[in-house]
C-alpha cells in the first residue's frame, strides 16, 4: 500500500486537522501542518530575531520564518489540503494552494459554498473541492485503498 505525505494549510481556528487526523487512522498517511498557535506563529519572528518597532517588520520576520517550514512542508507533500474557514480571510492559505499548484502538487481545497466564487480560481487548479473534512478523509481512503 502507498504511504503519502499529507500538508494541511489553512485556518487554524477549528479542529478541522484533528478530525481528518483521526478519520484517517490506519491509512499509511504521515500529516504535517503550519504551526497552529496563532500567537507564536505570529510573534516567533521578533522572538527569535529581535523587537520591531513597526508592525509590517514585526510580521514579515515572523513570515518568513514561518515559510521555511511551509516551503519544505509542501515540497515534501504527495497531497496539499488548503481549508479556508469562515471567520478569517486566509490570504496565507491561498497562496499556499497556488505554491503548491505551481509545484504540481495535488491540491485538495476544503471551503464553504459561499467562498465559491471568491476562490474560483483556486478551485480551478485543485483537484477536488471538499465541504467537510470527512469529505477529505474518503478522499484520502479512496486514493490510498482504492475503494469507496
Amino acid at each position: 500500500m502507498m504511504q503519502f505525505k499529507v500538508y494541511l494549510s489553512g485556518e487554524i481556528h477549528t479542529g478541522w486537522r484533528d478530525e481528518i487526523i483521526s478519520g484517517a487512522a490506519g491509512l499509511p498517511v504521515v500529516f504535517t501542518a503550519p504551526v497552529t498557535d496563532h500567537d507564536v506563529s505570529d510573534d516567533c519572528g521578533v522572538a527569535i530575531l529581535g523587537a520591531e518597532d513597526d508592525k509590517f517588520w514585526h510580521d514579515r520576520k515572523g513570515a518568513q520564518l514561518n515559510a521555511i517550514r511551509t516551503r519544505k512542508a509542501i515540497q515534501e507533500a504527495d497531497i496539499v489540503v488548503v481549508r479556508f474557514g469562515e471567520k478569517y480571510r486566509q490570504w496565507n492559505a491561498a497562496f499556499d494552494a497556488g505554491y503548491a499548484a505551481a509545484l504540481g502538487k495535488s491540491l485538495i481545497v476544503l471551503q464553504m459554498p459561499e467562498h465559491d466564487h471568491a476562490l474560483k480560481e483556486v478551485d480551478a487548479a485543485a483537484l477536488a473541492v471538499a465541504r467537510e473534512p470527512a469529505q477529505v478523509v474518503r478522499i484520502l481512503k479512496y486514493v490510498i485503498e482504492g475503494e469507496l
